[in-house]
């Protein structure tokens, strides 16, 4: 088909759609129904907000993803231009309208969605994609939020170097046990030959310094060996027994407060390896405040809040957990920030650099992820574990 007969044929679906959207008036459902394909209502299960438009950019169709980021019913968002929801909307105007002409299959952008001004405050940053239906010279529009991308870019990476990490640990373990084993049990045969108590100290410090190693590769394979016990979990108990913890071991200087949502349900979890996943994390951060403690001003905040429609690790949940563990403290030093989670980085002096990685392993096994934004004064873990 020519690309003058296309425009024609779309400029007549548009003027037919503009004068029954003209004036206020309600679009007739019965002949959207005409001009849209079957089975549409899939889309309702994407994270993504689609929504299917004419020429002129009139919408036809909006999921509800589409629905609940614009805080807007469906029906609203199907008496608007699509384009009213945008900061510079003649970009994306010519783009739709040169794809609905078939001068191309489909175009990606970057743009601001607006959103309702009673809900949202600010303009949400999107990819825009942009596809020609063939159907009625309809455009399928697809937005994605920035975030969430690199959100999902992010548990992509965290997915391939946890499976590095059990590679890494596993072929330590092999290399290390045996030698180490032989070495400790070679030192102890060598001290009970000697006579000179000033050559024992050294088979003790061999003997020593192996256990020590062994300790390691030990707490490294901890959670690759320790069964899953599952039973049912609040959050919130988990979140009290690390705040009892903390409080415990640092009794002066420093405030821990609760900011929870009661209304979250209880899920099938390992309860005690949760409590240390965010026992970790939360230790981690009340040493970091170590300045702060001391001149009275650390705090540290637990904060339970529910997430509804979340993609974790390439899967849609309807509902998932999201748990806030943030600090008042310096910030994880930038050399360090993106490799915080690999085994035996630490940004502490003394610091085994493994309790991060355990805390990521043990919420990986909830088929969740951790999270984390730092800058100097605010640092935020984020615990997203999928509900029932």
């Amino acid at each position: 088909m020519s690309q003058a007969a296309s425009s024609g044929r779309a400029g007549a679906h548009s003027g037919r759609h503009a004068s029954m959207a003209r004036g206020g008036s309600t679009v007739d459902p019965g002949e959207v129904q005409k001009l849209l394909p079957s089975n549409l209502d899939v889309f309702d299960y994407l994270a993504t907000m689609v929504a299917v438009v004419e020429p002129d950019g009139q919408c036809l169709f909006a999921n509800a993803a589409f629905e609940e980021v614009l805080g807007l019913s469906r029906r609203s968002v199907l008496r608007e231009s699509i384009f009213d929801w945008f900061e510079d909307p003649m970009l994306l105007q010519d783009i739709v309208g040169a794809v609905a002409r078939n001068e191309y299959a489909t175009s990606r952008i970057e743009a601001q969605l607006k959103r309702h001004p009673h809900v949202f405050a600010d303009s949400l940053p999107v990819q825009v994609i942009v596809t020609r239906l063939e159907h009625a010279d309809l455009v399928l529009i697809e937005l994605v939020e920035v975030e969430q991308q690199t959100r999902q870019e992010r548990e992509e990476r965290a997915l391939d170097q946890a499976q590095a990490n059990k590679e890494l640990i596993r072929n330590l373990a092999h290399e290390i046990k045996n030698p180490l084993g032989g070495i400790r049990g070679s030192a102890q045969l060598l001290q009970m030959e000697l006579e000179s108590k000033s050559l024992t100290e050294y088979t003790q410090v061999i003997i020593h310094e192996a256990d020590r190693l062994q300790a390691l590769v030990d707490r490294l394979l901890a959670p690759h060996r320790r069964p899953h016990l599952v039973g049912d979990v609040n959050v919130h108990e988990v979140c009290e027994r690390v705040r009892s913890l903390i409080l415990a071991e640092f009794p002066k200087g420093l405030k821990v407060w609760r900011d929870y949502d009661t209304s979250l349900p209880e899920f099938r979890g390992d309860r005690e390896q949760l409590i240390q996943a965010v026992l970790n994390i939360a230790h981690n951060a009340a040493q970091a405040l170590s300045d702060r403690i001391q001149a009275g001003e650390a705090v540290l905040t637990l904060r339970t809040r529910v997430a509804r429609r979340l993609t974790i690790n390439r899967q849609l949940h309807r509902l998932a957990l999201v748990l806030h563990i943030e600090d008042n403290g310096p910030g994880i030093p930038e050399s360090i920030r993106d490799r915080i989670f690999y085994p035996l980085v630490s940004g502490r002096d003394g610091g085994s650099g493994l309790g991060l990685t355990l805390a990521q392993t043990f919420v990986q096994q909830h088929q969740g992820t951790i999270e984390c934004e730092s800058e100097p004064g605010r640092t935020v873990f984020k615990l997203l574990i999928p509900l029932p």
